[in-house]
């Protein structure tokens, strides 16, 4: 959604069901859209800001869905591999991609508008002010998790060979014997120490100044985990995704003001911002444009599924990726262009859905693998676990 208005200066990888959580709760409250913020009584933003704002929003908008994408595929072909327990692959069942299924999918927009409505009721009847507390407190929990899970590839590279790199594991038992059950066991390393404690100083800096760049570096963290790990089985269910939230987006923003008025009380990075004002103030400024994250995190898993496609025609092409991907760009750039020409609130997902289908459906008709594209399936964790279990006794055979 984009809208006018004036926002407040002050705005938690382990798992992708937290990741999931994130997801509903950003679209529950920020109309799963674009919010920007235009000139106000107090302060009038210049032209020169205003365009340094919204393309700030617009290059950290590709990050995570550029460098979210690749880091799907890594997980796919881990997946494929059957690469599912402690001795390979994903030590961590956290690290395991969510596939979404054709009914989750469906289901998705509906649990969304409960979840927003229930806000909505949340902020009308008790204190706004420890509402956001709480979510502050669960935000940064979250968050700390999630910017160490985006943050552990490149520390491994940083790190010379030389580092003692030493491993640890959490585990957690439920009953004895042959009953005995695991409800926590999480391996890592030194390395993973050190991610965890530079993005629990970020997350110290968040919970006490709400500063807008920890907010933005929380949110980069949610939307590239959003997209590397919620994985989409075919293109068929990310059309049904995206047009249920297309509705769903159209819906609450121009048919009640639900929508708007939990967007104003919901204080959570689950917006990237940049301020307007930033020429005139530096980093103290605070008239934010503002960017939600379900408009990063639900085309970007549709062109995360693209380029698993690109990957899956070993053509050495990737076709269907770029094309999303500047359809993404070209969606975004219409939404702000038509929000400045009539100066009134827009879904952002009313373009950039039909902008994300339909370039890669035109490019896939001209070159006739259209057919092709909408049999692309994707296994779920437990039935590449289950295939290559399968698989073994042949292995052992030949």
């Amino acid at each position: 959604m984009s809208e006018a208005g004036t926002a407040p200066d002050s705005a938690p990888e382990a798992v992708t069901a937290a990741v999931s959580a994130v997801l509903e709760a950003l679209n529950a409250t920020d109309s799963n859209g674009t919010e920007t913020l235009n000139a106000t009584a107090k302060f009038v933003a210049t032209a020169e800001g205003t365009a340094l704002a919204y393309g700030s929003l617009v290059f950290m908008a590709l990050l995570p869905i550029f460098f979210g994408a690749l880091r799907s595929v890594d997980c796919s072909k881990s997946k494929e591999l059957g690469e599912h327990d402690k001795d390979s692959g994903f030590r961590n069942a956290a690290d395991m991609p969510e596939t979404i299924t054709s009914r989750d999918a469906a289901r998705f927009p509906i649990i969304a508008s409960c979840t927003l409505f229930g806000l909505y009721l949340f902020f009308k009847v008790f204190s706004q002010e420890y509402i956001n507390l709480l979510l502050s407190v669960y935000f940064f929990a979250l968050g700390v998790l999630s910017l160490s899970h985006t943050m552990s590839p490149l520390v491994s590279r940083i790190f010379p060979a030389s580092f003692p790199n030493k491993q640890y594991q959490l585990l957690f038992t439920q009953g004895s014997g042959e009953s005995k059950e695991d409800i926590v066991n999480y391996e890592f390393d030194s390395k993973n120490l050190v991610c965890l404690l530079i993005s629990s100083v970020v997350g110290v800096w968040y919970l006490l100044k709400k500063h807008w760049i920890a907010n933005n570096l929380f949110g980069l963290a949610f939307a590239l985990n959003g997209v590397e790990l919620l994985h989409l089985n075919n293109v068929s269910t990310g059309c049904i995704l995206l047009g249920g939230l297309f509705v769903y987006d159209v819906f609450w923003v121009f048919g009640t003001n639900v929508m708007v008025t939990v967007a104003k009380s919901f204080e959570a990075p689950i917006k990237l911002v940049f301020p307007q004002d930033l020429l005139e103030k530096g980093l103290q400024a605070n008239n934010f444009a503002m960017l939600g994250l379900g408009d990063i995190v639900i085309p970007g898993i549709f062109i995360a599924l693209l380029l698993r496609f690109d990957v899956s025609l070993k053509k050495n092409s990737r076709t269907y990726f770029y094309s999303s991907f500047l359809a993404y760009i070209f969606g975004l750039g219409l939404t702000i262009f038509v929000m400045h020409t009539f100066k009134h609130a827009q879904p952002a997902l009313l373009y950039l859905v039909p902008a994300c289908i339909g370039f890669p459906v035109l490019v896939a008709m001209f070159k006739g693998e259209l057919t092709e594209m909408f049999r692309y399936e994707e296994a779920s964790p437990e039935e590449a676990a289950l295939k290559e279990e399968a698989s073994q006794p042949e292995k052992k055979d030949q």
